[in-house]
């Protein structure tokens, strides 16, 4: 009889790579392609995440945000023409609610897709209801840090070090998360004093 080794999924360490300023136009380009590629159902495109803040280091990874009406029925339309490109669905079904928001956390579900392999740009494809919290603040999240270019060496040379102390993409962002939350709270204040609407 032979003893098997549990299959273990591989380790993806995190490798966060410095600003290119090609960035910008390629997110662009990648959101309106997926706006076209699948229709009406598509009510906003846009490029959010490291990669659409100039000056940002970043993973080498596009996240892109759908804003839809329906976050089954897009899931449902969106399975072929996504799968068609690359795209796998992934399990992630709700988005981390900042610390201190008493928020029921139903009001942060998406719809989530990612794409990998060297034929194509790899992205992180987020669905998310137009109009809910989720999508609001990854579009505040980018905005303020357009905003602000002063506070952009800092929050990459985080990422970096962190990056290099890590092993493992999910540690990665579990702790990245706190220090999100303490840029919306500085975010917040910014979009109400200057009336910021995504």
């Amino acid at each position: 009889m032979t003893d098997h080794a549990p299959v273990v999924a591989p380790v993806i360490a995190p490798v966060v790579a410095a600003a290119d300023p090609a960035w910008a136009g390629r997110g662009r380009a990648l959101a309106e392609g997926l706006r076209a590629a699948l229709g009406p159902l598509v009510l906003r495109a846009e490029h959010i995440g490291s990669t659409a803040i100039p000056g940002m280091a970043a993973k080498e990874v596009f996240d892109l945000q759908l804003g839809v009406a329906d976050l089954a029925e897009a899931e449902r339309a969106f399975a072929g023409p996504l799968a068609e490109q690359g795209y796998e669905l992934m399990p992630y079904r709700h988005d981390h609610v900042p610390a201190g928001l008493d928020d029921d956390p139903e009001r942060w579900t998406k719809r989530m897709w990612r794409r990998r392999g060297a034929a194509a740009p790899e992205v992180n494809l987020h669905v998310r209801l137009v109009g809910s919290p989720n999508e609001r603040l990854a579009l505040l999240f980018r905005d303020w840090f357009r905003a602000h270019p002063e506070a952009v060496p800092a929050y990459a040379r985080f990422k970096t070090v962190l990056a290099g102390t890590v092993d493992e993409v999910g540690v990665y962002a579990d702790v990245k998360d706190p220090v999100v939350d303490l840029v919306v709270v500085v975010a917040e204040q910014w979009a109400a004093t200057t009336g910021w609407k995504p």
